[in-house]
């Protein structure tokens, strides 16, 4: 019998890993789509190339290896943008928001056997869909495998290969709650030949986290896990290739109440989340200048210092919950703006401090990396009203990062 490998060929429009991983065999072949996704619903054959087309976004899904579903509007608009995004094309994916995420990795593999002899090529799209949700502690994901194409040598049948996903979760203790959990589905694994995939490419798992149906303040009941996904292409005659952490996604579950928005809700923790104002907003043009001459011009702002730097557009800021520390922050910035500017008592203005007093790198942090400054009470006031806004649209907790973006 003659053993055959599966290996990757080499590529020379794309010799790095987007990511910036190292390959897991030399020179894996990685594609992105920039354009729309072209998928075949037919099984063609010519020269010898098979190609077995997976179903369009319009099609049904899996919502377990037996049983199909109606694709939902926001998954079709999730997948038209994720193939718009190179950073879909990495382990991570591209994270769109703290509620969806998606994996989009074409991939090519070349069979070769023990004498370095071709034996076939598989081509395939992964796809992997991610939703959480603020209100629920629950995350979906739906994964597909798509647009296969096969072409063998003679002797070689492609309809022997198998592809195979596994998912599986962990859970970070160290930054959970008591006791924490997450229960998988009842599913987790797929391993089906090229035939199986081409009817029906689309499967979805859900994972949930239980928690105790009561707010606790001291206990927010954080479960932050990651689940992963390993893949195996193998045949009869081939040397199972293996990829053991193809694609992954961390998540977050809490029971924080609504200082995070709704009282429970699950987040996809790797998002970049941003507080947007504008210059042009005439609700909060004074509170958005105030950010952007910190930002960019720290040491004509007040406390005035060589070399001063003030984060929150490149480094993030971090939300604070503590209401004693906050008060310490606005009680440094109040007398700064009572020392640059004097009594304003009386008058419409207010002391507007940047980072925001509801941050840990406000004025009382270590180092004096702030700016206070007089503005319009009622400007000051639609400030933070944004600001809140957004951590509890975002559920942001306390601790977690985010950065502010000024807009012309």
């Amino acid at each position: 019998m003659t053993t055959t490998t599966v290996i990757a060929s080499i590529t020379a429009e794309e010799p790095s890993v987007p990511d910036g991983r190292p390959p897991l065999l030399p020179g894996r072949a990685r594609w992105r789509l920039t354009a729309t996704v072209v998928l075949s619903t037919a099984l063609m054959l010519a020269a010898g190339l098979g190609t077995a087309g997976s179903a369009s976004a319009e099609s049904i899904r899996q919502t377990g290896p037996n049983a199909t579903a109606a694709v939902g509007q926001e998954e079709k608009d999730l997948r038209t943008e994720c193939a718009t995004h190179p950073e879909a094309n990495t382990r991570k994916g591209w994270v769109k928001s703290r509620f969806e995420t998606c994996v989009h990795q074409p991939v090519y593999l070349k069979l070769i056997d023990k004498e370095k002899r071709l034996r076939g090529e598989l081509w395939f799209d992964l796809w992997i869909l991610g939703f959480s949700y603020d209100g629920s502690r629950r995350a979906d994901y739906t994964s597909s495998i798509e647009s296969i194409r096969t072409k063998a040598i003679a002797g070689e049948n492609p309809a022997t290969w198998k592809i195979e996903q596994n998912f599986s979760h962990t859970i970070n203790a160290s930054a959970s709650g008591p006791n924490p959990q997450m229960t998988k589905p009842a599913v987790t694994s797929r391993s089906e030949n090229i035939a199986q995939w081409t009817t029906k490419p689309f499967w979805q798992l859900n994972y949930t986290s239980p928690d105790t149906g009561k707010l606790d303040p001291v206990n927010t009941q954080i479960v932050s896990g990651m689940i992963s996904l390993d893949m195996r292409v193998s045949s009869p005659t081939a040397v199972p290739w293996t990829d053991p952490v193809m694609a992954y996604s961390s998540v977050r579950f809490d029971y924080a109440g609504p200082t995070a928005g709704k009282y429970k809700g699950t987040v996809f923790t790797e998002a970049r989340v941003e507080l947007v104002m504008s210059l042009k907003d005439p609700a909060v043009d004074q509170s958005a200048r105030h950010i952007l001459d910190a930002q960019q011009l720290p040491e004509r702002t007040f406390p005035s210092w060589a070399g001063k730097t003030v984060p929150g557009a490149t480094e993030p800021l971090h939300r604070l919950i503590d209401k004693d520390k906050q008060e310490k922050n606005r009680e440094k910035a109040i007398a700064t703006c009572n020392d640059v500017w004097g009594d304003y008592k009386g008058t419409t203005l207010q002391c507007d401090e940047y980072p925001f007093a509801s941050t840990k790198e406000g004025a009382a942090a270590p180092g004096n990396r702030f700016s206070a400054r007089l503005i319009d009470g009622t400007d000051n006031e639609t400030g933070g009203r944004k600001l809140n806004e957004m951590f509890t649209l975002n559920r942001i907790l306390d601790g977690d990062a985010f950065y502010v973006k000024i807009t012309p």
